[in-house]
This record gives C-alpha cells, sequence and structure tokens, in this order.
C-alpha cells in the first residue's frame, strides 16, 4: 500500500479497476497462505504513473484521490495479476513444439537442430523473434528467460522485438561447440568472443539483460566451459543458463565425457558455473548431495513440467527441492514443452506433483508464475508484484472465459477455487489483456461467453 497523501499524486496518472491480487511473499504450500504473503482487493484499484506502479489497493480509498480527468479503466470480472514470467523457454523452438515420438536426445537431432539451423538468416530471426514475443504476450507472459541459438543475429532479433515492446527479457547466445551440426556448432573462442560482445551490447539496457548460456555439458568442451565460468566470474551480475539432469540417457553421456568429475552438477562447479544467477533447468534425476549444493551456492532450478512429461524425461521432485532450501522456478521449456501459458504449465505442475504423492497449491503456483519466478531471476527488485514503484506488468484474467470455466463459476466458493480452476481449466482464452510497463499490448478478441471486457471512465462516477 502506497502511503501517498491526496496532494502529492503526480499528474498524470491512470487505474485499472478490477479484482486485484498479488503476492507480497512465498506463501507457503499449505491450503491457506502464509500471513502477509498475500495482498487481495475484491474492488481494487491500480493505479499507475509514467509505466510504473503508484498504488495498488481498494477502489473506494484511491478512487476519490485522483484527479477529475484520470482515465480508469474497468475491467468487469476481471482478476488483475502481475504479468507472467518464465524461467526456461526457447525462443527458436515454436516451429518444434509438439513433434512426435522421441526423447531427449533423439528430439534435439530430428528435430531442434535442423529448425536452430535457420536462425542465421537475420530476416528468419527477426520474424522468429517478433512471433514469439506476440505469443508470449498473448499468453500473459510479459517477462522471460530465454535460450536463442549459436548465432549472434538471433540473440539481436529477441532483444529489438522485446525493447520494441517494452519488455523485460533476460537471453543468451548458446554455446555449442560439439556434438552438434556444423551449421549450428560455434568455436570454444568464439563462443566467448560473441557472447561477451552481446552482453557489452544488451546487458542492462533498458529493461534486458544478458544470459550466458551453454547449451549443456555434453555440447560444450571443457575449454568452452572454461570460458563460460571466465565470463561468469567476469559479469557476475549476468544471469547463466544451461540444462541438467534431464533425461537418463543424457546422464550417462556427459559422465562418459566428463570420467574425471564425480557428477554432473559437480561438471558445471568446477567450471565454475554455479552461484546465486544460475538457473540449471530441469534437474529430475538428482540426489540430496546435489540439493545441498544447490542450495549452499544459491543455484536454482526451472521445473518444467510439459517437456519433461511430453519428452517422458522424468517427474521433477518439487517437495524435494524446497524442503532443501533450493530456489525453483516454473517454465514452460517450449519448444519441448507443449504451451508458452503458464497457466498450462501451472496445470501439469500440479499433476507431476500429484504423481509424486504431493500437491501444489493454487496459492504457490501463482507465486511462482508472478514474484517467486522474479525471484529466481533477480528481477524481483522492479516486477513480479504491485508494490509501489515497480514497472506495470500485468495481465487480466477472465474465469469465464471458455465454456468449462464458465461452467464451474457458480461451483466457486472462495477465491482459492478460483485460481485452481484457472490453473487447471485455463489456456490463452483466460488472457483477456497483458499490459506491459502500462502499455497494453495484448487485447484478447471478444468471446461470447466472457463479460470480462476494458470500458473506460473518468473518476466522477466510476
Amino acid at each position: 500500500m502506497s502511503t501517498f497523501s491526496d496532494t502529492t499524486l503526480p499528474h498524470g496518472c491512470e487505474a485499472h479497476r478490477g479484482t486485484l491480487l498479488h503476492f507480497l511473499d512465498d506463501p507457503g504450500n499449505d491450503p491457506e497462505p502464509r500471513p502477509n504473503s498475500v495482498a487481495y482487493f475484491e474492488d481494487g484499484l491500480l493505479v499507475l504513473h509514467q509505466g510504473k506502479v503508484l498504488a495498488a489497493g481498494t477502489a473506494s480509498e484511491w478512487l476519490p484521490r485522483l484527479a477529475a480527468t484520470t482515465q480508469v479503466t474497468c475491467w468487469p470480472d476481471g482478476l488483475i495479476v502481475p504479468g507472467f514470467i518464465d524461467t526456461h523457454v526457447h525462443m527458436p523452438q515454436l516451429g518444434v513444439m509438439a513433434s512426435y515420438g522421441t526423447q531427449l536426445l533423439d528430439w534435439l537431432e530430428t528435430y531442434t537442430f535442423p529448425h536452430e539451423a535457420r536462425f542465421s538468416d537475420v530476416d528468419w530471426a527477426g520474424v522468429e523473434a517478433r512471433r514469439f514475443a506476440d505469443l508470449l504476450l498473448c499468453h500473459g507472459t510479459t517477462s522471460a528467460l530465454v535460450f536463442c541459438t549459436s548465432h549472434p543475429e538471433s540473440v539481436d532479433a529477441l532483444f529489438e522485438a522485446a525493447e520494441e515492446r517494452g519488455m523485460g527479457l533476460t537471453a543468451g547466445k548458446v554455446m555449442m561447440d560439439r556434438y552438434a551440426p556444423a551449421n549450428l556448432k560455434d568455436t570454444t573462442s568464439g563462443s566467448y568472443t560473441d557472447s561477451l560482445a552481446l552482453l557489452k551490447k544488451w546487458h542492462r539496457r533498458g529493461r534486458q539483460r544478458y544470459a550466458i548460456t551453454p547449451r549443456f555439458a555434453a555440447t560444450s568442451t571443457p575449454e568452452q566451459l572454461a570460458l563460460a565460468g571466465q565470463l561468469a566470474e567476469e559479469y557476475p551480475d549476468a544471469m547463466v543458463q544451461t540444462h541438467w539432469a534431464e533425461n537418463t540417457g543424457e546422464i550417462k553421456w556427459v559422465g562418459e565425457l566428463f570420467p574425471e568429475r564425480t557428477s554432473y552438477l559437480d561438471i558445471y562447479d568446477h567450471y565454475g558455473l554455479l552461484g546465486d544467477h544460475t538457473v540449471l533447468a530441469h534437474g529430475i534425476h538428482i540426489n540430496d548431495e546435489d540439493r545441498q549444493r544447490l542450495a549452499d551456492t544459491g543455484s536454482r532450478v526451472a521445473f518444467c513440467p510439459t517437456s519433461n512429461t511430453f519428452l517422458g524425461s522424468g517427474l521433477f521432485d518439487f517437495r524435494a527441492a524446497r524442503d532443501a532450501g533450493v530456489a525453483v522456478g516454473l517454465a514452460s521449456d517450449v519448444g519441448g514443452g507443449t504451451s508458452l501459458s503458464m497457466l498450462a504449465t501451472m496445470a501439469e505442475a500440479y499433476k507431476v506433483c500429484r504423481l509424486r504423492g504431493q500437491t501444489m497449491t493454487p496459492w504457490q503456483a501463482f507465486y511462482l508464475a508472478t514474484l517467486g519466478n522474479a525471484r529466481v531471476l533477480h528481477r524481483d527488485e522492479d516486477s513480479g508484484n504491485f508494490e509501489p514503484g515497480k514497472i506495470a506488468d500485468f495481465v487480466v484474467l477472465d474465469h469465464h472465459a471458455s465454456p468449462m470455466l464458465a461452467m464451474k463459476e457458480p461451483y466457486i466458493n472462495n477465491l482459492s477455487e478460483t485460481l485452481f480452476n484457472l490453473m487447471i481449466l485455463g489456456d490463452d482464452r483466460a488472457i483477456a489483456a497483458t499490459v506491459v510497463a502500462g502499455q497494453v499490448r495484448y487485447l484478447r478478441p471478444a468471446l461470447p461467453q466472457s463479460g470480462t471486457s476494458p470500458t473506460h471512465s473518468h473518476t466522477q462516477g466510476a
């Protein structure tokens, strides 16, 4: 809650009225959220100024404090939440989503590598990067940690698309100097040079951030991993992203390539690639020693449920990671993942947990997709919730958006059930609007059964 007085609200404010929900802290994973972790306003007002949050609270408190000429956008029956954040996704893999019938290593060789090779074409990279950014927005995702390809052109294209839309992305050029087609491999020294040049160009340019990106241990020589670690040491505020312990065949292969190391995690540890700016995608087939090392170094894991089930990789142990104090993010992992929707990702995460005899509450799921993922990516200083001063990235959710959601509406008894219905039954139709830095970047076409569409008014009579 802001403490502005009636006389200190600046000119040029705008506001959005609807049901507001955001997280102030981790709500835990019990049926009831921890005290003071959730802020909820049934009739709320989100006040913006110059693309940032000025205040979030009840409409009755804030409407009288706005100038009479302030535009108020009303979202009837809309649930306004912070923009979704994805902690692991591949921009160049849109075209290989839902490719049939292989496990990880065969899937990479059969589908992924041939598709990624096209991104040496600047025009193709630009078209696909813009398509990717627009698809993120229509699924309610306003920020993400993204793999590009080994071509610097793909990184430039993605960051340019993000800048055009006001989005804050973290991304990097894949480093991959072995066990890949010739038109995808880089060179050991060239991967460092290209990554450094891209980092200097894009890291902290506006909202953009750079991620040092060795694909995974098998496709990098020890020399390339050492250079990636050197780059991470030179730029400790850059993120590091890679894959880890996703598939049993991958783990066996990596062990054969690095027989001198005690474990898969020890490879990354040895080359200086662990730390609180590191996000390791997957981490399925691991043990307590691994989890303890993750916790000790502050390294994070991206839980990628739709790709893990689609590729038959395995079931992530969410409870064990939490109990060990490991920071966990939630991720779509498109194109191994089957949807860019964080709602669909929440649903699959819930199912993975149930198959392990665990659960994921709707409170925890929505926290992970917003403030939790912002914390994983060190984005929580400017995004993830509606605290004053943060960038105004948000999504308007329509919990009547599909016939199934509309059917369930009469049976909802509380907010927890609304959230659970959205995460289990929701899809891109539930995204009524996506707002980035205060600008509406996606507005869903009207749906026959939806009551959630914007209306505009000024504060008088609102």
